[in-house]
Order: structure tokens, then C-alpha cells, then sequence
């Protein structure tokens, strides 16, 4: 759905008292007020009292008060501006709305300007500060009670709008009904909405900087529609883990004293259905198939490649559209909690890959988000990564760590996920990554490392480890960067392990050779043991050695089919015995 751009009415006669100025109500009407709040709802005027309501889609509308008859309001405006002057009271009373719509349809509803913000001062410094752990509990759209009324409370972070509305399948996708209001200086729009239920669907309308208006998905939401649909779905967990043992054991632990095997998984692929393989396992089916496979295999962990949803599924996750949704195309939020929660009761750890280097460029997504460059950097020297055409994050605005550390930490409190594998952690570390001369900008010191991205790994990892402990955070690091799974109290960047990327490209060109050439690259196999202590290594066999017809590791091997099979068994033996 595209939403149509909107020009301001004009009066069709001089606005009564009941109504506020003009300019007020141009502004609603274009989506460009700050504060919808201190001009719909009620308001005391003059001794009395004044209830306004926005309904363009209206013919007519009328107040329920809980303890009187109804009262029809006056169309004040041709905007759709309703209003009726009402006797002070001693206390703002209970009311509901009704309303007879112009295709003839009646509706009922409570007065979304009726409520009082459920975001508090102290959860906008935080977040201004980047320091909120638990934002994920108030931005975004969370069930919630206030003043004793159920409904949702709707929040985003969009500080250069002009506007901002929230749309769904509760409004017909109007903008123009639930205009939200900005609270403070934190850039937060807010709006409660009573009776919307669990599973709506619903977007943000925003009036850009650029004054453009688009429909974006919520970057907080918890779920997300099945691709190649994207609106953001209202949703909460009603599942009960039943890992507390594993929990605690797992706080005791000392992983880099412990055997530690590791599967990489992507669920979509692992195993198929159906007469034909067309059919997908989803989270619940695929738990103790993978649990008996893992244990019959001898692994102690599933890392699975990410799960986090994403709008093009061959990018195998690594593009990530919603950094707080699992993906719909294996089942619902709670199907993936109960996968982990199986994998834990047969004592298989479980990793998450998770991408903070870069986000793609749909329009419905994290690009552009409020008509500026906003979670990205604006300049393509820092913001937009030339290999694989997606935005790169903004480090150095405080909001935007606070999103992505609160994600990883979502994904470990929510889920229960006993660490992360970050994706491309070298392309972070260096503003030239990638990049020819002329291409990227130094730091402040005139070097090229992004000072800003070291300080985001640093934060990330200190806090993940002091909130989770024996959490594994490794490190997906091709270069010599020194000191990257050691503590940052020691200089290091945190992290409890990194992937040897050397050792598996050296090791596989070594194996790929023929035999009778080997004798000329014993250099392949030794060089390893010169650095193999100077990290905590994990030796990785991964699906970056496998993709872009690169071919299986079988494949990959020399001599016939009985000569492959006996090299990739000296080959995963080697694997076994050496260090990391």
C-alpha cells in the first residue's frame, strides 16, 4: 500500500470557539504536528470543556459519556475536525466515541488523546544516553494497560519527522485517524491505542525531513509478516521455558575450558518435506530431529545462520530487515523459543549469527528512515558498503548503538540464546574496508580505524558478558586485528573467541592440491601453529567456503570419488586434533 500525499484544507467558514486555529489544523491535517494531544481529546476552554476528534472518514460523530446521554459533535472544520463544548467537571470523566461513517458503517471506539504517554522520563534519557538494556520493552508496539484500559502502545524513534502516524488493519491504513504525538526532545512518537488486539497488523506513516510521506515497518517489532509481505504485527510470548537447569549450569561454565563443536544451520535447508523436498521444516518440527542428529554427531552447539527477518531470502539472512523479529518462514516467535528451549533439555547450546555491520536498502526498512539518514551514516564514504550495496550503521549516534546492543541482548533474554557469532566484524574495524584510495574518510586521528565501531564491540561485549554469563560472543575476523577475544580491560575488543579465517583458507588450498604438489606447501599446515595461541580460536568450516559455486568440501578435494572421501576424513581429522 502507498500512501497518497495529503494538502491542507481549507476552511469552509470561520472555525468556531470549539475549534483551535487553522494553522493547527492544517498541520494535523498534513501530518506535520508535533503534539496531536493538545489538540484532540479534551481540554478545559473558557470555564468548560472542549472534545475534539479527527474523523475525515465521519459523516457524524457522538460522545457515550459513562454517566450520561449521548451528545452529537459539531463538524467544525472541513478537515474532518469534530467538536462539542461541554460544562467543567470536577474530574476528567469516562467516555467512548461513536461514529456513523460516510459508506454508512457505524463504529464505536475510546479516545486514543484520552491517555497519558506510557514511555517516562527516565526512558527517554536512556535511550538518549544509549544506555536503555530493555528498550525493546517500550518502543515499538507492546499490549499494555492504562488507566485500567487494555489496548497497544505504539512507539518509534524518528527525531527529523515531521509527523509521524501509525497505520493498520485497525484504521483501514488512514494516516489521517491516529496522528502520534513526539515526546520531548528524544525524537520518541508515541500514541496508545485502546482495544487494538493482538495480531493486528500495522506500519508507520511518516512525513519525512524531506517531505515525503512513506510507510515504514517498525524496527522494534517482535514479529513481522511472512516475506515477501512486510508489515509488522502486533504480537506477545506466552511460552514457558523449561531450561532453568541448563540456564544455570550454563552460568557456571568457563567456555574456553570446555570441548566446544559447533553445527552451522540454516534452518530453511537442512532438511526438506513433502514427496519432493518442497516443503519447509519449521522451528517446532525441526528441534528433535536436529537434537538427535546433534548428539548422534557428537556437537555441543547449533549456530544458526541468522533467523532474524529478512526480506530476501538468498541472502540467507545476512541482510536483515528487522533486527527483533524471528523470521515468519519457519513458524511464530514463541515455535523458535520452543526450539531452543528442546535443543537445551538434549544439552545442545545454541548460537545466532547476528549482523550489526550492515542493513539493506528496502524502502519499508531502516534506510532513510525519517526523510534523513538516520540509522546509517549519510556519507557513502562511511555509509553504504560497496561490496554489498547496503547501508552500514551510524556508530557514533548514541540511539543507534542503544537499538543494536538492546537487539543482542533481546535475542538472549527473549530467547534464551547462548551466544552470538558476529557477522563481517572486519569490515566494522576499518574505514577502508573494502575500499580504494580516495573512497573512505580517516578517523580523527588520521588513521583508518572506525574508532566509533570499536567503541559500539567494546560496550556490546562488556555488557552481553556481565548480563549473561558463559555466553559465547565470537568474533567472525579476517584480519590481524590483535586482541579481539581478549578482555577490554587487557585492550581487547571483549569477545570470547574469534574464527580462525587463516587457518581455513590456508588449510583447504593445502588439502585442494594434489598430493604430489603438497610437498611444496607444508607451509599451509605449519603457519597456523605460530599464531594458534595468540586468540582464543574456533576453527570454522563455513558456509562462506561452500557458496557462490565454490562447491562442497568434497568437492573441493583431488583424486576420484574413494581419494576425495579419504582426504576429507584426514582433512576434518586434522580439524579434530589441532588447536581452537
Amino acid at each position: 500500500m502507498t500512501p497518497s500525499d495529503r494538502t491542507s484544507p481549507s476552511a469552509a467558514r470561520r472555525p468556531p470557539r470549539a475549534a483551535p486555529p487553522n494553522s493547527e489544523l492544517e498541520r494535523l491535517a498534513a501530518l506535520q504536528h508535533a503534539d496531536p494531544h493538545t489538540v484532540l481529546g479534551l481540554h478545559p476552554l473558557d470555564g468548560g470543556m472542549v472534545l475534539r476528534v479527527l474523523r475525515p472518514d465521519a459523516a457524524a460523530v457522538e460522545l457515550l459519556p459513562a454517566d450520561g446521554p449521548p451528545q452529537a459533535l459539531e463538524r467544525v472544520h472541513a478537515s474532518g475536525l469534530f467538536a462539542v463544548l461541554l460544562p467543567a467537571r470536577s474530574a476528567r470523566f469516562a467516555y467512548t466515541l461513536s461514529a456513523t461513517l460516510h459508506d454508512g458503517r457505524r463504529i464505536a471506539w475510546r479516545d486514543p488523546y484520552a491517555f497519558p504517554p506510557a514511555l517516562g522520563d527516565l526512558d527517554l534519557y536512556l535511550f538518549g544516553e544509549g544506555r536503555h538494556e530493555r528498550i525493546y520493552d517500550k518502543l515499538g508496539a507492546h499490549l499494555v494497560e492504562l488507566d485500567g484500559v487494555a489496548g497497544v502502545s505504539f512507539a518509534v524513534w524518528a527525531p527529523n519527522a515531521r509527523g509521524v502516524s501509525v497505520v493498520g488493519d485497525f484504521n483501514g491504513w488512514d494516516g489521517r485517524l491516529h496522528p502520534m504525538r513526539v515526546l520531548g526532545h528524544s525524537g520518541i512518537w508515541e500514541l496508545f491505542l485502546p482495544d487494538v488486539q493482538e495480531g493486528a497488523h500495522y506500519k508507520f506513516e511518516i512525513r519525512g525531513a524531506d517531505g515525503r510521506l512513506v510507510l515504514k515497518a517498525d524496527p522494534y517489532a517482535n514479529r513481522s509478516e511472512l516475506p515477501p509481505r512486510t508489515a509488522s504485527l502486533v504480537t506477545r510470548s506466552t511460552y514457558t521455558f523449561h531450561d532453568q537447569e541448563w540456564i544455570a549450569r550454563r552460568a557456571r561454565s568457563a567456555p574456553q575450558h570446555a570441548p566446544l563443536s559447533i553445527y552451522e544451520l540454516h534452518v530453511g535447508s537442512w532438511r526438506r518435506k513433502g514427496a519432493h523436498g518442497e516443503g519447509i521444516l519449521g522451528y517446532r518440527e525441526l528441534a528433535p530431529l536436529l537434537a538427535e542428529y546433534l548428539n548422534e554427531m557428537g556437537f555441543t552447539h547449533v549456530q544458526l545462520m541468522p533467523v532474524m527477518e529478512h526480506p530476501f531470502g538468498g541472502s540467507w539472512g545476512y541482510q536483515v530487515g528487522s533486527y527483533y523479529a524471528p523470521t515468519a518462514r519457519y513458524g511464530a516467535p514463541d515455535d523458535l523459543r520452543c526450539f531452543i528451549d528442546v535443543l537445551h533439555q538434549h544439552n545442545i547450546g545454541v548460537l545466532l549469527d547476528w549482523v550489526p555491520a550492515h542493513f539493506p536498502k528496502d524502502d519499508f526498512s531502516l534506510g532513510r528512515f525519517d526523510g534523513t539518514a538516520l540509522y546509517e551514516h549519510l556519507s557513502p564514504l562511511q555509509g553504504e558498503h560497496p561490496d554489498w550495496g547496503t547501508y552500514i550503521f551510524n556508530y557514533s549516534r548514541s540511539e543507534v548503538v542503544n537499538f543494536l546492543i538492546a537487539s543482542a541482548l533481546y535475542w538472549l533474554d527473549a530467547f534464551h540464546f547462548d551466544g552470538l557469532r558476529l557477522d563481517a566484524v572486519a569490515s566494522m574495524l576499518y574505514l577502508d574496508y573494502s575500499r580504494k584510495a580516495g573512497e573512505w574518510m580517516p578517523n580523527r586521528h588520521g588513521g583508518r580505524e572506525n574508532l566509533e565501531a570499536i567503541a559500539f564491540l567494546k560496550a556490546l561485549n562488556e555488557v552481553t558478558h556481565a548480563r549473561h554469563p558463559g555466553v559465547l560472543m565470537v568474533a567472525e575476523e579476517s584480519t590481524a586485528w590483535p586482541g579481539v577475544s581478549r578482555p577490554t580491560y587487557l585492550g581487547g575488543l571483549g569477545f570470547g573467541f574469534k574464527w580462525n579465517m587463516g587457518w581455513m583458507h590456508d588449510t583447504l588450498l593445502y588439502f585442494s592440491k594434489d598430493p604430489i604438489h603438497r610437498r611444496y606447501h607444508h607451509n599451509d599446515l605449519t603457519f597456523s601453529l605460530v599464531y594458534a595461541w595468540s586468540e582464543n580460536f574456533i576453527l570454522p568450516f563455513s558456509h562462506d567456503e561452500v557458496v557462490h559455486g565454490k562447491g562442497s568440501l568434497l568437492d573441493k578435494m583431488p583424486g576420484d570419488r574413494w581419494q576425495k572421501f579419504a582426504n576429507l576424513r584426514a582433512l576434518y581429522g586434522y580439524m579434530w586434533a589441532h588447536p581452537g
